[in-house]
Protein backbone atom coordinates (compact mmCIF):
# COMPACT_ATOMS: atom_id res chain seq x y z
CA UNK A 1 0.00 0.00 0.00
CA UNK A 2 1.58 3.59 -0.91
CA UNK A 3 0.42 6.78 0.40
CA UNK A 4 1.48 10.21 -1.08
CA UNK A 5 1.47 12.88 1.50
CA UNK A 6 1.20 16.48 -0.81
CA UNK A 7 3.57 19.04 0.59
CA UNK A 8 4.13 17.82 4.28
CA UNK A 9 5.79 21.48 5.34
CA UNK A 10 2.71 23.63 4.29
CA UNK A 11 -0.14 21.46 5.79
CA UNK A 12 1.14 22.69 9.27
CA UNK A 13 -2.09 24.05 10.87
CA UNK A 14 -5.23 23.13 12.23
CA UNK A 15 -3.83 20.08 13.62
CA UNK A 16 -4.15 18.47 10.44
CA UNK A 17 -1.01 16.56 10.53
CA UNK A 18 -2.10 14.93 13.26
CA UNK A 19 -4.50 12.98 10.47
CA UNK A 20 -0.79 11.76 9.09
CA UNK A 21 0.41 10.49 12.72
CA UNK A 22 -3.29 8.46 12.60
CA UNK A 23 -2.30 6.61 9.06
CA UNK A 24 1.33 5.91 9.88
CA UNK A 25 0.21 4.05 12.70
CA UNK A 26 -2.95 2.49 11.44
CA UNK A 27 -0.74 1.51 8.39
CA UNK A 28 2.60 0.63 9.89
CA UNK A 29 3.43 -1.59 6.76
CA UNK A 30 2.55 1.16 3.97
CA UNK A 31 5.11 3.13 2.10
CA UNK A 32 4.65 6.96 2.65
CA UNK A 33 5.81 9.15 0.16
CA UNK A 34 5.77 12.77 1.46
CA UNK A 35 6.41 15.25 -1.32
CA UNK A 36 7.91 18.34 -0.62
CA UNK A 37 6.62 21.92 -2.68
CA UNK A 38 9.77 21.69 -4.81
CA UNK A 39 9.73 18.02 -5.67
CA UNK A 40 7.08 16.44 -8.71
CA UNK A 41 4.55 14.39 -7.02
CA UNK A 42 5.04 10.51 -7.18
CA UNK A 43 1.53 9.60 -8.40
CA UNK A 44 2.41 11.56 -11.80
CA UNK A 45 4.87 8.63 -12.70
CA UNK A 46 3.65 6.07 -10.29
CA UNK A 47 0.53 4.11 -8.85
CA UNK A 48 -0.48 5.04 -5.53
CA UNK A 49 -3.56 4.18 -3.45
CA UNK A 50 -4.09 6.49 -1.52
CA UNK A 51 -3.45 10.83 -1.56
CA UNK A 52 -3.58 13.21 0.86
CA UNK A 53 -3.77 17.00 1.80
CA UNK A 54 -3.95 19.07 4.59
CA UNK A 55 -4.95 22.49 5.51
CA UNK A 56 -2.43 25.67 4.95
CA UNK A 57 -1.67 29.17 5.20
CA UNK A 58 -4.04 31.25 2.25
CA UNK A 59 -0.04 31.94 0.75
CA UNK A 60 0.12 28.77 0.73
CA UNK A 61 -2.59 27.67 -1.19
CA UNK A 62 -1.22 29.62 -4.24
CA UNK A 63 1.95 27.79 -3.89
CA UNK A 64 0.37 24.38 -3.61
CA UNK A 65 -2.47 25.48 -6.52
CA UNK A 66 0.74 26.47 -9.14
CA UNK A 67 2.57 23.31 -7.84
CA UNK A 68 -0.47 21.18 -9.04
CA UNK A 69 -1.65 22.64 -12.23
CA UNK A 70 0.79 21.26 -14.36
CA UNK A 71 -0.56 17.57 -13.07
CA UNK A 72 -4.46 18.50 -13.29
CA UNK A 73 -4.91 16.16 -16.49
CA UNK A 74 -3.14 13.40 -14.24
CA UNK A 75 -5.26 14.30 -11.13
CA UNK A 76 -8.79 13.84 -12.98
CA UNK A 77 -7.70 10.23 -14.19
CA UNK A 78 -6.76 8.87 -10.84
CA UNK A 79 -9.84 10.55 -9.33
CA UNK A 80 -11.78 8.43 -12.50
CA UNK A 81 -9.51 5.83 -11.76
CA UNK A 82 -10.72 5.64 -7.53
CA UNK A 83 -7.65 6.34 -6.43
CA UNK A 84 -8.41 7.62 -2.53
CA UNK A 85 -8.08 11.60 -1.96
CA UNK A 86 -8.11 13.36 1.25
CA UNK A 87 -8.28 16.79 1.46
CA UNK A 88 -9.16 18.61 4.79
CA UNK A 89 -9.91 21.84 5.53
CA UNK A 90 -8.73 24.65 3.19
CA UNK A 91 -6.91 22.35 0.90
CA UNK A 92 -10.28 21.43 -0.19
CA UNK A 93 -10.34 24.74 -1.83
CA UNK A 94 -7.56 23.83 -4.20
CA UNK A 95 -9.34 21.55 -5.97
CA UNK A 96 -12.53 24.01 -7.03
CA UNK A 97 -12.34 26.43 -10.19
CA UNK A 98 -11.25 29.83 -8.41
CA UNK A 99 -11.11 30.95 -4.87
CA UNK A 100 -12.01 34.86 -4.32
CA UNK A 101 -11.12 37.24 -1.94
CA UNK A 102 -13.20 40.30 -2.80
CA UNK A 103 -12.82 41.45 -6.08
CA UNK A 104 -9.38 39.42 -6.52
CA UNK A 105 -10.03 35.95 -7.96
CA UNK A 106 -7.31 33.21 -7.81
CA UNK A 107 -7.60 30.51 -10.47
CA UNK A 108 -7.67 27.08 -8.46
CA UNK A 109 -7.12 23.80 -10.34
CA UNK A 110 -11.40 23.48 -11.81
CA UNK A 111 -11.71 19.79 -11.01
CA UNK A 112 -15.18 20.78 -9.58
CA UNK A 113 -17.67 23.36 -10.06
CA UNK A 114 -17.31 24.80 -7.24
CA UNK A 115 -15.39 28.33 -6.12
CA UNK A 116 -14.46 29.51 -2.42
CA UNK A 117 -14.86 32.94 -0.69
CA UNK A 118 -13.29 34.53 1.70
CA UNK A 119 -13.18 38.37 2.79
CA UNK A 120 -10.27 40.26 3.43
CA UNK A 121 -11.74 41.16 6.82
CA UNK A 122 -10.26 38.08 7.86
CA UNK A 123 -12.88 36.75 10.08
CA UNK A 124 -12.25 33.33 11.38
CA UNK A 125 -15.72 31.11 11.89
CA UNK A 126 -15.71 28.30 14.02
CA UNK A 127 -17.72 25.81 14.96
CA UNK A 128 -18.34 21.89 16.07
CA UNK A 129 -20.10 19.70 13.41
CA UNK A 130 -22.03 16.24 13.43
CA UNK A 131 -22.64 15.22 10.37
CA UNK A 132 -23.67 11.79 8.25
CA UNK A 133 -21.96 9.88 5.49
CA UNK A 134 -24.03 7.21 4.69
CA UNK A 135 -24.62 5.44 7.65
CA UNK A 136 -21.69 6.66 9.63
CA UNK A 137 -22.20 9.99 11.65
CA UNK A 138 -18.97 12.01 11.44
CA UNK A 139 -18.24 14.22 14.38
CA UNK A 140 -15.26 17.26 14.30
CA UNK A 141 -15.03 20.75 14.12
CA UNK A 142 -14.24 23.59 11.76
CA UNK A 143 -12.06 26.60 12.09
CA UNK A 144 -11.78 28.69 8.65
CA UNK A 145 -11.69 32.17 7.07
CA UNK A 146 -13.61 30.88 3.94
CA UNK A 147 -16.57 29.08 2.65
CA UNK A 148 -17.65 26.99 -0.90
CA UNK A 149 -20.56 28.02 -2.91
CA UNK A 150 -22.34 25.90 -5.95
CA UNK A 151 -21.10 22.77 -4.63
CA UNK A 152 -23.58 21.00 -6.97
CA UNK A 153 -24.07 17.13 -6.67
CA UNK A 154 -21.29 15.47 -4.88
CA UNK A 155 -22.04 16.45 -1.80
CA UNK A 156 -19.90 14.23 0.97
CA UNK A 157 -22.01 14.82 4.27
CA UNK A 158 -25.28 15.48 5.63
CA UNK A 159 -25.32 18.59 8.33
CA UNK A 160 -26.98 17.87 11.60
CA UNK A 161 -24.86 20.11 13.57
CA UNK A 162 -23.04 23.10 12.95
CA UNK A 163 -22.80 24.52 9.08
CA UNK A 164 -22.44 23.02 5.73
CA UNK A 165 -20.09 24.46 2.73
CA UNK A 166 -21.56 27.89 3.75
CA UNK A 167 -23.96 29.21 6.58
CA UNK A 168 -26.67 28.26 3.74
CA UNK A 169 -26.42 25.03 2.87
CA UNK A 170 -26.99 21.54 4.35
CA UNK A 171 -24.50 20.03 2.35
CA UNK A 172 -20.54 19.59 3.77
CA UNK A 173 -17.45 18.78 1.60
CA UNK A 174 -17.18 16.91 -1.60
CA UNK A 175 -17.17 13.22 -2.21
CA UNK A 176 -16.90 11.74 -5.80
CA UNK A 177 -15.83 8.24 -6.35
CA UNK A 178 -12.86 7.72 -3.45
CA UNK A 179 -12.39 11.62 -3.33
CA UNK A 180 -13.18 13.30 -0.27
CA UNK A 181 -12.67 16.25 0.65
CA UNK A 182 -14.13 18.56 3.91
CA UNK A 183 -13.26 21.80 6.50
CA UNK A 184 -14.19 19.78 9.31
CA UNK A 185 -11.01 19.36 11.42
CA UNK A 186 -10.49 17.68 14.41
CA UNK A 187 -7.89 16.46 12.97
CA UNK A 188 -11.32 14.01 11.31
CA UNK A 189 -9.43 11.03 11.07
CA UNK A 190 -8.94 9.73 14.61
CA UNK A 191 -11.93 11.35 16.01
CA UNK A 192 -14.53 8.80 13.40
CA UNK A 193 -12.99 5.72 13.71
CA UNK A 194 -15.42 4.26 11.58
CA UNK A 195 -15.48 6.87 8.77
CA UNK A 196 -11.36 5.96 8.80
CA UNK A 197 -11.79 2.70 8.51
CA UNK A 198 -14.22 3.01 5.21
CA UNK A 199 -11.78 5.37 3.70
CA UNK A 200 -8.96 2.93 4.35
CA UNK A 201 -10.71 -0.05 3.16
CA UNK A 202 -11.12 2.24 -0.12
CA UNK A 203 -7.47 2.05 -0.65
CA UNK A 204 -6.72 -1.72 0.34
CA UNK A 205 -6.49 -1.79 4.10
CA UNK A 206 -7.55 -4.00 6.13
CA UNK A 207 -7.69 -4.66 9.93
CA UNK A 208 -8.29 -2.06 12.79
CA UNK A 209 -7.39 1.26 13.12
CA UNK A 210 -4.62 2.86 15.92
CA UNK A 211 -5.86 2.53 19.22
CA UNK A 212 -9.36 1.53 18.24
CA UNK A 213 -11.20 0.92 21.23
CA UNK A 214 -9.97 3.77 22.80
CA UNK A 215 -10.61 5.74 19.27
CA UNK A 216 -14.38 4.31 19.65
CA UNK A 217 -14.68 5.13 23.38
CA UNK A 218 -13.68 8.82 22.81
CA UNK A 219 -16.03 8.97 19.61
CA UNK A 220 -19.17 7.69 21.11
CA UNK A 221 -18.90 9.99 24.02
CA UNK A 222 -18.17 12.82 21.72
CA UNK A 223 -21.03 11.47 19.55
CA UNK A 224 -23.12 11.71 22.87
CA UNK A 225 -22.52 15.27 24.28
CA UNK A 226 -23.10 16.30 20.37
CA UNK A 227 -27.14 15.28 20.56
CA UNK A 228 -27.55 16.92 24.00
CA UNK A 229 -30.07 19.22 23.70
CA UNK A 230 -29.39 22.70 23.12
CA UNK A 231 -25.69 22.22 22.08
CA UNK A 232 -24.04 25.16 20.91
CA UNK A 233 -22.67 24.46 17.87
CA UNK A 234 -21.70 27.92 16.49
CA UNK A 235 -18.53 29.13 18.38
CA UNK A 236 -18.76 32.45 16.89
CA UNK A 237 -16.44 34.53 14.27
CA UNK A 238 -13.37 36.56 15.41
CA UNK A 239 -10.60 38.38 13.72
Amino acid sequence: MKIELLFPELSTVYGDAGNVLYLKKTCKDAEFIETSLQSKPYFIENDVDMICLGSMTEKSQIFAINALKPYVNRINELIEDGVVFLATGNSMELFGEYIAEDDIKTEALGIFPFYSKRSSEYFRHNSMFLGDFEDIEVVGCRSQFSYIYNQCDYSFMKVKGGIGNNPDDLNEGIHYKNFFATYVLGPILPLNPKLTKHILSLAGFEGDVAFENEAMDAYNLRLEKLKQEGVNFILGEHW
